[in-house]
């Protein structure tokens, strides 16, 4: 069975950090893929910046040169508020006979419990948590199924956010080498963030 990562987000805009975390993750776990599946409108998030489409557009300039990852636009595709669930649920109904993992920072894992259909998520993946910086991770708190659903990996310490890159930006200072030269060639290009050259 094809064992594929799932990493989702807003990505405004995707940086080092979901590379090396998806990377990470692809090499301990042994998984094919790593789909990179930018979120329409976040549950938890701040509505993205910029449009639906130039987030895809930075994810596939940021992974082009990898042919183990791949860009996912299903939830821009369907629509409304991306819950996870949901989104599991059609790519299973397509892609039956794959093993999935959803990547996700292991500061997240603590609020699995109040994820939107938790209990049938967690039956249909496994989650693969990431230790960041300054990440404080309790599974022992978390109920069994969602412990049991849980795998941890470790990952290079590089405390880039996606909000400290917009900061960055709007204040005018360099955000150079937090994004792939192809992000950041592709932000000056669209004037994203009021970028300039």
């Amino acid at each position: 069975m094809k064992k594929i990562g799932i990493m989702g987000g807003a990505f405004d805009p995707i940086h080092l950090g979901h590379l090396l975390a998806a990377e990470a993750a692809r090499e301990q776990y042994h998984l094919e893929e790593v789909w990179f599946m930018p979120s329409h409108i976040p549950p938890h998030k701040h509505q993205a910046g910029v449009s639906g489409e130039q987030r895809l557009e930075m994810v596939k300039a940021a992974i082009q040169s990898n042919t183990d990852f791949k860009p996912l636009d299903i939830e821009l595709q369907r629509g409304g508020v991306s819950y996870t669930v949901d989104t599991i649920r059609e790519i299973r109904s397509i892609h039956p006979d794959l093993e999935l993992y959803f990547i996700i920072g292991a500061d997240m894992v603590n609020y699995l419990p109040k994820w939107e259909g938790i209990e049938d998520l967690a039956g249909m993946v496994r989650f693969i948590g990431l230790q960041r910086p300054g990440s404080f991770l309790e599974l022992d708190a978390l109920p069994p199924f969602i412990q049991e659903s849980v795998l941890l990996a470790e990952m290079p310490l590089v405390d880039i956010s996606s909000s400290l890159i917009r900061s960055r930006l709007l204040a005018g200072q360099s955000v150079r080498y937090m994004v792939p030269d192809p992000v950041y060639e592709y932000m000056i290009r669209s004037g994203l963030y009021g970028i300039h050259a």
